[in-house]
């Protein structure tokens, strides 16, 4: 198996921003720092739910700077931003090994839908353009195609591309790839976490997380303790949380609301399209959490949810372009 050079709990990071949809810069170095001492080693910025396609190519850039400084070695820094386009794509890559990043995510070029040729040299071509180790980002739900078996296969020869992150669900292919490859795998889908781990896989790249890392670190250490009990338990005690984060709204959308209930960010707002939860999609979220109990290190008996807060989406003063 492949050396891993990315940790093994990795949070999907939210970007907080301020009402009016600028970044709060503040609020993104208090929760990096939060999830950090709470047990992640490793943070992906500005990828699925940092809402990367609504922030500009400098602010990805200063995510990572952010990240770099508030980790403080304590966390790999990725960066997760891709594009469709892969000339930009080499370009976002290259200014993140610039900036100080420790690896970057690659996801499957969305709404072109190519041919798996053109998803192999996509993947290719961004890999020899940086000396960053690589995640490809496997995720049809939003691009549309997979990458397929035998694709991944052939993209593991490439000396940078290390690892996949999986939110496709096939077990039998992580199964497969891991028997015919080094590749590392890591866990897209926070439900699977700890089946994604029983059959090999290296870590996770959670949004739960964002609210809740102790856990993952629980489970994490238990995994590799051998400790399948342990697991279970906090696997299980995650199940409502996780539900309330990723079933209703969008998982970017459900872990601002809930960070900004618990008072961990000043603002829910999400850039348009996106917006926030409606009465009765919060009404389900706020269940969901009511059933939260035996989750390490999260108290929610001083949850104050705001809906109106959270309501509509902000369009930013600069809105992220594709050149």
């Amino acid at each position: 198996m492949t050396d891993n050079p990315f940790g093994q709990v990795l949070v999907a990071l939210v970007t907080p921003f301020r009402a009016d949809g600028e970044v709060d810069w503040d609020d993104v170095e208090r929760l990096i720092d939060a999830c950090v001492t709470n047990g992640a080693d490793g943070i992906v910025v500005s990828g699925t739910t940092g809402e990367t396609s609504t922030l500009t190519d400098p602010e990805k850039i200063r995510l990572v700077e952010v990240a770099k400084s508030v980790a403080g070695g304590r966390a790999k820094v990725i960066q997760g931003g891709g594009s469709n386009e892969t000339a930009h794509a080499i370009d976002l890559n290259q200014q993140a090994e610039q900036a100080g990043a420790d690896g970057v995510m690659i996801v499957t070029p969305y709404y072109n839908k190519p041919t798996q040729a053109g998803v192999l040299t996509h993947f290719r071509m961004i890999a020899d353009a940086t000396d960053l180790p690589v995640i490809l980002y496997d995720i049809p739900g939003r691009s549309g195609i997979p990458i397929r078996y035998e694709t991944i296969l052939r993209a593991a020869k490439h000396p940078n591309i290390l690892a996949v992150k999986d939110a496709k669900g096939d077990f039998a292919e992580v199964s497969r790839v891991l028997n015919q490859t080094d590749l590392l795998y890591f866990s897209g889908d926070d439900a699977n976490v700890l089946p994604h781990l029983a059959i090999g896989a290296s870590g996770l790249i959670g949004v739960t997380a964002n609210v809740a890392a102790r856990p993952y670190r629980t489970i994490i250490d238990a995994v590799n303790a051998g400790d399948l009990h342990a697991a279970q338990e906090q696997h299980k005690a995650l199940e409502p949380l996780v539900r309330a984060t990723m079933t209703h709204v969008p998982g970017t959308v459900a872990a601002k609301y809930i960070l900004h209930g618990l008072g961990r960010i000043g603002s829910p707002r999400v850039r348009l399209p996106l917006v926030g939860p409606e009465d009765a999609e919060a009404a389900l979220i706020e269940d969901e959490l009511a059933l939260v109990t035996g989750v390490d290190g999260l108290d929610l008996s001083g949850f104050r949810p705001d809906r109106n807060a959270a309501a509509g989406g902000a369009l930013p003063k600069v809105h992220g372009t594709t050149r």
